[in-house]
Formats: structure tokens, C-alpha cells, sequence
């Protein structure tokens, strides 16, 4: 962790002034608190006495979790026991004190601790109450646990990128946890949404957010046709062979297929009967994807994409994650910043938008579990160090060096 004087020289964001206490644990809820602070938020992660749970996965260095800095980086932390009374006191004191909380547990957990929105309201009015789950507050579902995997099988997003797939018979394996981060992206816009609501009304309220609502709403054609199902073949844009890898070639339009055929030396594909309107190509689109295939085939990737490109039809090689993020556009982007979580630096990436008036980017540092219990009690609530103690020895509070 860095010196209070290098992170209180942060620059100001649009979110300065904004105080976010941070209840949320894993991934969706972490990413959706990690965006507001690097959009200037004040972020103190409330953690259990065990921590994070991401802490602990790889990769791992000295002990120290990268998945945990990128996802927690530029927040402040705070380590309680939420079962203790004398802690939910201190998270009580806080709440007064604060813009928004965020929790990712299930559906009632809060509520048991006495923490839940209706009791927070009658400390804090405005206060505007986010809590991202996998199925909802409310509903027959709401009490199923659910992580990102879970979503995407039953939301159909599995079936649906099966069905697009020749000779499986079952769905893809995945890694790939794309509802927790959609779900952090919409609960920050919730937020942000709310926080604009209480500055014209005063009025605080909840951001119920579902990863299996997020899901669905990216399933525009998929949630389409299943109310209107399409009789005939369905446009896939699948990878084309090079000398060294693949390319995809996306010529949608017809000014695309148009600098396609122009591009390959096939000028006449646009008059053919086969390929020369979109429903002719719609219907023969394997046969117009085996025709291009020979021309890549006998070309590098990159030789590839830049001719294509340059000709106006949408294409690339098919880039590891390392290679995108050391891409020229990438670096002229600033996608990545640099952070040290003590064990050295690295890189993570940037909030993923742009603001032209205000920064909005990672902060550096990255705090050790209950790294900030004495400034945000002793700074923040005015508590004394004996009070602290006092919280320390009733293990309401546990001190960073006792994990």
C-alpha cells in the first residue's frame, strides 16, 4: 500500500466527494465498486475476518493475489466481524456517513444482520442501496445460489453459442465469467443513475441488479427469435485459415462485401447470383466463406488484415490477450495502467470508457486486508485509539497484523 499523501493525490474524478461503502465479496460486485473508484469514489471494502475470498486464488505472488488487485485496487480497507453488535454499530456510524452501499450476498443475508435497506434508510434517507445477486431480490428464484457459470447456462447463452458450433453435442467448457462483469458494468450504471435521481429529488433508493437479468438483455436476437422464430439459415461468422493462424472477415453490408470482393481480386463475385444481394448471401454464405477461405489461406494473418482493412471490410487476426493488450491501439488508448500490490507492478486494465473533462483510471495502490481500520475509525468517525482497541480485543475489528 502506498502513503496516504500519494493516494489523496489522486486526481479528482466525477465521482469525487462520493463515499461507497463496499460489503460485496468475489467478482460482479468488486468490479462494480472498482469502476466507481476509479472514477474518483471514495471506496472503503468492508472485508470478513477472513478477507476476500479473492485473495486467494492465482495468479499469486508473495502470497498476494493479482486477481484480487485488479479487481480491488484504489479502495480502502476495512476488516470486521458483521456478526459482532459492536461492529454493526461501527457500520451503522459509517452508513450516516456515506453515499451509496454495495453488497453482492444472497437475498436476506443483510436483512439478518440488521443491515438490510429499510434499516440503513432510517440512518441514512438517501442513502441509495445496491445489490447485485444472481437471480434478484425478489421471486421464486431469488434464494438459489448462482455464480457467472450457473447464469450462463440458464439464461441460454450456453445453448445459444452451442448451437452455433458444428459437430458438439454438448455445451463449450468455459472460464470465462462474463454476467459478473456485465452485472458490475450495470450496477455502476445504476448507481450512477440513482446518485443523479437523489441530486433532483433528495431521494435515496435500491438497485436491485440480476446477473440473469444482465444476460438476457444481451440476448437481443436470441430473446427475438424465440418469440419469432426464423425459418432459413442464420449468418455465422466463422474463422477463415491463414499460412500462420485464422482471421475472422465480417462483410455485412454491402459496401463491406463490395471491398471484399474488390480486395480479393474477385470483382465478379459482385454479379454473381450467388453472393451480389444480402438474401443471396445469407443463403450461400458458406459457399461465399469457401471461396475467401482460398484466397487467406494462401496469406499471412496480418497480411490479411491489413488488406482487408485498408479496403474497407471489417476483419482480424485472432489475437491472444497478451498481444491485444501490448497492441499499438491499445497503448495509444491507455487501457492499462500500472499497479503495485507490494509484490511488484503490473498492469490492469482502465475503467472502460472515457470521460474528456475528468480522469477515470485505476488508481495504484492496493490495500492489505484491514490496512485502513484505524484511519477510516479514528479520521472518519473520530473514534479513540482506546475505542479501537477496544473493538480490536472484542474481535468486533480485526487489526491487519492479527490475520
Amino acid at each position: 500500500m502506498t502513503s496516504q499523501s500519494t493516494q489523496t493525490a489522486t486526481p479528482a474524478g466525477v465521482l469525487t466527494g462520493i463515499r461507497v461503502l463496499d460489503f460485496t465479496s468475489m467478482i460482479a460486485g468488486s468490479y462494480c465498486t472498482r469502476l466507481l473508484a476509479d472514477l474518483g469514489a471514495e471506496v472503503i471494502k468492508c472485508e470478513p475476518p477472513s478477507g476476500d475470498y479473492v485473495r486467494v486464488p492465482p495468479p499469486l505472488r508473495d502470497g498476494k493475489s493479482a486477481y484480487f488487485a485488479h479487481l480491488n485496487c484504489g479502495k480502502k480497507s476495512l476488516c470486521m466481524d458483521l456478526k459482532h453488535p459492536a461492529a454493526r454499530r461501527t457500520v451503522e456510524e459509517l452508513v450516516a456517513l456515506s453515499d451509496v452501499v454495495v453488497e453482492n450476498f444472497r437475498p436476506g443475508v443483510m436483512r439478518r444482520l440488521g443491515l438490510d435497506y429499510p434499516g440503513l434508510k432510517e440512518l441514512k434517507p438517501d442513502i441509495i442501496y445496491c445489490a447485485i445477486t444472481g437471480y434478484g431480490q425478489t421471486g421464486p428464484d431469488a434464494g438459489r445460489p448462482a455464480y457467472a457459470p450457473i447464469i450462463h447456462a440458464d439464461s441460454g447463452y450456453d445453448l445459444a453459442n452451442l448451437s452455433h458450433q458444428a459437430g458438439l453435442d454438448r455445451p463449450l467448457r468455459t472460464g470465462l465469467y462474463v454476467a459478473d462483469y456485465f452485472s458490475g458494468m450495470t450496477a455502476m450504471a445504476g448507481i450512477q443513475s440513482a446518485l443523479l435521481h437523489r441530486e433532483r429529488t433528495g431521494a435515496g433508493q435500491v438497485v436491485d441488479v440480476a446477473l440473469m437479468d444482465t444476460m438476457l438483455s444481451m440476448l437481443v436476437y436470441e430473446t427475438l427469435s424465440a418469440q419469432f422464430p426464423v425459418d432459413g439459415p442464420v449468418m455465422l461468422y466463422s474463422p477463415s485459415a491463414t499460412r500462420d493462424g485464422h482471421v475472422i472477415v465480417m462483410p455485412i453490408t454491402q459496401g463491406n462485401f463490395e471491398a471484399l470482393a474488390d480486395a480479393v481480386g474477385h470483382p465478379e463475385w459482385k454479379s454473381d447470383p450467388r453472393f451480389a444481394a444480402y438474401a443471396d448471401r445469407l443463403v450461400n454464405w458458406d459457399a461465399l466463406m469457401a471461396q475467401l477461405e482460398r484466397w487467406t489461406a494462401e496469406r499471412s494473418s496480418a497480411e490479411c488484415e491489413d488488406l482487408l482493412t485498408a479496403a474497407g471490410c471489417p476483419c482480424s487476426r485472432y489475437r491472444t490477450v497478451g498481444e491485444a493488450m501490448q497492441s499499438a491501439q491499445s497503448r495509444h488508448r491507455g487501457v492499462m495502467a500500472e499497479v503495485d500490490d507490494g509484490a511488484g507492478p503490473f498492469l490492469v486494465t482502465n475503467a472502460p470508457l472515457k470521460l474528456s473533462a475528468a480522469p477515470s483510471a485505476a488508481r495504484p495502490w492496493v490495500a492489505e486486508c484491514g490496512a485502513h481500520n484505524r484511519e477510516v475509525l479514528c479520521d472518519l468517525l473520530g473514534y479513540g485509539d482506546d475505542r479501537v482497541t477496544d473493538l480490536i480485543n472484542q474481535d468486533a475489528l480485526i487489526a491487519a497484523d492479527d490475520r
